[in-house]
C-alpha cells in the first residue's frame, strides 16, 4: 500500500510540475511577443528622436 501511495504522489508531483512548466512556457511566449511589439513601436518612434544607448560607442 505504501508503494502505491508513493507512486501516486510521485505522479501527482510530476503531473503538477508538467502543468506549471506548460503554463510558464505560455507566459514566456506572451511576454516575448509583447516585447517584440514594443521593440517595433519604439524603433519607429526613435528613428528621428533620441539616440539609442549604444549610439555613443
Amino acid at each position: 500500500m505504501g508503494v502505491v501511495l508513493l507512486v501516486l504522489l510521485l505522479a501527482l508531483i510530476l503531473g503538477g510540475l508538467g502543468f506549471a512548466v506548460h503554463v510558464l512556457w505560455w507566459i514566456a511566449l506572451i511576454v516575448f511577443v509583447a516585447w517584440l511589439v514594443g521593440f517595433g513601436f519604439r524603433g519607429g518612434e526613435m528613428s528621428g528622436g533620441r539616440r539609442r544607448w549604444y549610439g555613443r560607442w
